[in-house]
């Protein structure tokens, strides 16, 4: 039985530029086949069996040639397997789709094409610099940069056409060939004067631009040192970028952040970072483990009515205490006769969530001013339940036991995820990373756990954001320096702690 390959366009490189249908394919495939210029995190997004496959191509440097990767792509699915082609832009824009294509087709293999953001497009609108424009350019023309060295004597490109034509000229994978590009153009008629960008690593956190005049371009590249993957955009449009350079002006642009956090509560943080234009660099240290024999919460459920006070410390006690719920046929109402504590605006959140605000949630995000808040209210006769981590700091079950009955039941516990040591160090000891944050104490002792104290020097240059006192004082303990700590202990107040610096 055949399967099926999709040939998917991954867009220029912004994580957020896939199509929906794209990643639909990359999370049902059994197989991707992916390169250099598709995002590495969309494999993230795949199932946890998939197979992946890695062809990428640099400049005269490809991994596999492409009769290989089109014998691959076909071979897997003869298998019978779904495959996801995964590739940088749009597949059919020199991207060799339609090669691809025709090769599956000969073989009587099932597929289906999924356009992407191509990068003449994608990449120029993120360097502010439209690829029409009514007053500049009324077309334009995307053409391929790699040229033949025979190309005198057998011309694939029309210069002199495309020398006296007014709109948007976009050669792509054109860099190394440069000189003959403007040469060409400038011989053919074009202005020597007219603007031309050139465009690397487009949409993504370092991406560069350098502007300068076709008689010029040249020069400029070499005295830039300009690299591959570069396109050039040649035409006045060039000259409206002043304007529309959204993207080099978000406030985290060109920053690298180092994000320690359990793989399920990292997202919020990752995300934010992407859409301020950071580099996330997601490192969790943690993994949440859930355990499976939960008689004692479902106990407490039982008996629900006993208690007077709900305290949820976390969101994954949250999810936890509420699925429970939610199997033993019940909901929101169990809890009327309660009143309900939430440690942090991210855990009120996950509560409000499942229908309900939170009763107390106290003014900085810690289990202190939480029993700050408690402390005059609670009486001896009061009863209160606090389903969380096993590994979890026991100020609040201790201080509250003073005053009257408390039952801690253990849900899960965060352990620590030693597979990413070499990963780790290896992101370490490039010398990029700006920013390193610390959400908890425990991902501070889990990081330190995963390098080795050995390691800790290899963070000297890195500034570390803590997200409170209680963080901090925890990084203290190993010789961390926290650069600074957020005045709000919220994963919002650690990125405008970055922001401000």
């Amino acid at each position: 039985m055949k399967g099926k390959v999709y040939l998917v366009g991954a867009g220029p490189g912004d994580y957020k530029l896939l199509t929906l249908k794209g990643l639909e394919c990359i999370k049902k495939a059994d197989v991707i086949v992916y390169d250099r210029l598709a995002n590495i995190n969309y494999l993230k997004e795949a199932k946890p069996n998939c197979e992946f496959i890695y062809v990428g191509k640099a400049s005269s440097n490809h991994a596999l040639p492409q009769d290989d990767i089109n014998r691959v792509i076909a071979d897997k699915a003869k298998e019978g397997k779904i495959v996801t082609r995964l590739k940088g832009g749009d597949p059919y824009v020199f991207g060799r789709g339609g090669e691809e294509g025709e090769i599956l087709f000969s073989e009587g293999i099932d597929f289906e094409v999924i356009p992407g953001i191509t990068s003449a497009i994608g990449g120029l609108c993120y360097a502010g610099i439209p690829i029409t424009h009514r007053d500049h350019a009324s077309s334009f023309h995307v053409i391929t940069g790699h040229l033949r060295d025979d190309d005198k004597e057998n011309p694939e490109i029309n210069w002199n056409a495309l020398a006296n034509t007014n709109g948007t000229l976009v050669f792509l994978m054109g860099v190394a060939n440069l000189e003959k590009i403007s040469a060409n153009l400038i011989k053919e008629g074009k202005s020597k004067d007219t603007p031309v960008a050139l465009v690397s690593w487009a949409t993504r956190y370092n991406q560069r631009v350098i502007t300068s005049t076709l008689e010029n371009v040249y020069e400029t590249a070499v005295r830039e040192n300009v690299k591959p993957p570069t396109l050039i955009a040649v035409g006045e449009v060039v000259g409206l970028r002043d304007k529309l350079n959204f993207f080099e002006n978000k406030p985290l642009f060109g920053k690298s952040i180092m994000v320690t956090r359990s793989r399920t509560q990292s997202s919020s943080l990752v995300e934010k970072i992407m859409d301020l234009g950071g580099n996330p660099i997601e490192i969790p240290t943690i993994k949440i483990d859930k355990f499976e024999d939960n008689t004692q919460l479902e106990n407490e459920i039982k008996n629900i009515k006993d208690y007077t006070y709900l305290v949820l410390t976390s969101k994954n006690g949250v999810d936890i205490f509420f699925d429970k719920l939610d199997e033993m046929g019940l909901d929101s109402r169990a809890l009327a006769n309660l009143k309900i504590c939430a440690i942090g605006s991210a855990t009120a959140k996950e509560i409000k969530n499942r229908g309900i605000n939170a009763d107390i949630v106290p003014e900085k995000f810690i289990a202190e001013y939480l029993f700050d808040e408690l402390k005059p209210i609670l009486k001896s006769t009061d009863k209160v339940l606090m389903p969380r981590a096993k590994n979890a700091r026991d100020f609040l079950v201790d201080k509250i036991g003073e005053i009257c009955e408390v039952k801690e039941v253990h849900t899960y516990e965060t352990v620590v995820d030693p597979t990413r040591r070499e990963e780790v160090l290896e992101v370490l000891t490039k010398d990029d990373i700006n920013y390193i944050t610390f959400a908890s104490s425990s991902t501070v002792k889990n990081f330190v756990e995963i390098i080795g104290k050995e390691n800790i020097d290899k963070l000297s240059n890195i500034k570390i954001i803590s997200i409170g006192p209680i963080t901090t004082q925890t990084a203290k303990e190993f010789n961390l320096n926290v650069y600074k700590e957020a005045e709000v202990a919220t994963i919002d107040g650690m990125v405008r702690t970055i922001i401000e610096d």
